[in-house]
């Protein structure tokens, strides 16, 4: 045989062809070195559909056990690192072919009977995602869990909130964590929601058009747990949709930018609290690089690295939409270059969520059982800040309002208050009595419990506030919900 005929061999469509591929081309269009993740999703897609294909009696039972038994060898010799992949067989689902037909003969090329490439890969692509999903929600409760055992410690610990990086109000350090707790929430709220979509059968709408053999779609569906939650097989209704979809994977990585967008809000506070101008909190030191020239320096390089491979994602989003928007139905080639960004996007989401999860927790020690490292918190350092900016100014209005001066007279009065207390290089806490009423004649002593940080956190006792009552409780909730 020459290698002529080699070449036109080891392809599936070869016979039409009267030359072979160029070597360029085939780099160029080969996608077998980064789609070979797929493999496991193959074999599992590829077996559900045999075993139809010998439930329709489209194939005979020695078919079906002859491709279990080779898919069986193709398994061990993957994951053995025995596995032959060709350049010329272009892509995970032909190479896996290949080597079955080399191994079981004529049932092997009869596996591909009812299907096409296009209804093969848009499945296997579902079937990967779908369990990449489940390990990235268990990594988000992670974090999760993460960040409610560091809010758990730090109920009572005073914290500035900000606006426009402005001092504002004192918030509580426990609620401000819970806060991102809330984000992470509904990014798995998200996720689960994005998995529902994708968990739906292509397989069976073949090329574009469906096929003529008689075809079970709903027991390959129900076979690769493609249901609902009531047991109902999902499938996808429309072979021109089935083949050329890809909102799924659109959808997924929206989800997961949105969620590398909240983990760059906390990198950029982390980043901030860690500087010696705040100092509120330290991170252990395995998450930290020094200088190579400046020998003082702990750099934040985990979450300022973050915090720029959320631009990363995000880019991958706006490549999958780019890539959609022109494409006539039904499957193009084009559609080839949606797995490294989809590749991608998993593998940095799922990297971050699992050093965050550490970073933020800490690392079990296994001799002693407790939890070590994560952040530490200076309480003293948060404190102090709060103290600056006057962030009981708000407070004293809302006293005000209550003693019947209108909000927004208040609100004048207090501003010449601060005022004052600028000039004096104090706090409003500061001001004698006899100062403070100089502004308005309602106001008493009990002005101090108002102006007090602690009091104010108090005093926000309402259902989503600050107050440490408050805070117990959505505390409470989220254990509940994490369990």
């Amino acid at each position: 045989m020459t290698s002529n005929q080699l070449d036109k061999k080891s392809q599936a469509w070869s016979a039409l062809f009267s030359e072979p591929m160029s070597d360029l081309v085939k780099r160029y269009t080969a996608s077998v070195f980064f789609d070979q993740r797929l493999w496991r999703a193959d074999i599992q897609g590829s077996l559900a559909h045999a075993d139809m294909l010998a439930a329709q009696g489209i194939i005979g039972s020695e078919d079906f056990q002859a491709i279990e038994r080779g898919m069986a060898q193709i398994r061990q010799e993957i994951e053995a690192g025995q596995f032959e992949w060709q350049l010329d067989l272009e892509d995970v689902h032909l190479n896996i072919e290949a080597r079955l037909t080399q191994l079981v003969g004529d049932a092997g090329k009869r596996l591909h009977t009812g299907r096409s490439r296009n209804d093969q890969v848009a499945t296997d692509v579902r079937l990967w995602l779908r369990d990449e999903i489940d390990g990235l929600i268990a990594l988000l409760r992670e974090l999760q869990n993460a960040l409610v055992g560091v809010a758990q410690d730090h109920v009572e610990v005073i914290l500035p909130g900000f606006t426009h990086l402005q001092v504002a109000q004192p918030v509580s350090f426990a609620h401000h964590l819970l806060a991102y707790v809330e984000m992470f929430a509904r990014d798995e709220e998200r996720l689960q929601d994005v998995r529902r979509r994708t968990n739906r059968l292509p397989l069976g709408s073949a090329a574009l058009a469906g096929t003529t053999y008689p075809l079970d779609r709903e027991r390959v569906a129900r076979s690769l747990g493609m249901v609902d939650e009531t047991g109902q097989a999902q499938v996808c209704m429309n072979s021109l949709d089935g083949v050329s979809d890809r909102d799924f994977a659109i959808e997924f990585t929206a989800a997961a930018s949105l969620c590398m967008v909240h983990i760059s809000r906390l990198s950029e506070e982390l980043i901030l609290w860690m500087s010696q101008n705040f100092g509120f909190v330290r991170i252990a030191d395995r998450f930290t690089t020094g200088s190579s020239i400046m020998p003082q320096k702990k750099n934040p390089d985990v979450p300022e690295l973050a915090r720029g491979k959320t631009g990363r994602v995000v880019g991958h989003l706006m490549g999958l939409i780019t890539l959609m928007k022109g494409q006539p139905l039904a499957y193009n080639k084009d559609n080839q270059e949606d797995k490294e960004p989809l590749f991608d996007t998993v593998d940095t989401l799922r990297d971050t969520l699992r050093i965050f999860a550490e970073m933020v927790g800490g690392q079990l020690n296994p001799v002693t059982g407790k939890k070590e490292g994560g952040i530490t918190v200076n309480s003293q350092a948060m404190e102090a800040a709060a103290q600056k900016g006057y962030a009981t100014a708000t407070d004293l209005a809302d006293y005000l309002a209550k003693k019947g001066l209108p909000f927004r007279d208040a609100h004048e009065t207090v501003a010449h208050a601060v005022k004052a207390a600028t000039s004096h290089q104090c706090d409003l806490s500061e001001l004698p009595l006899a100062v403070l009423q100089g502004f308005h004649p309602s106001i008493e002593k009990d002005v101090y419990e108002c102006l007090s940080l602690r009091g104010s956190l108090q005093a926000r006792n309402t259902l989503g506030g600050t107050a440490p009552a408050q805070i117990r409780t959505q505390i409470e909730r989220h254990l509940l919900r994490l369990k």
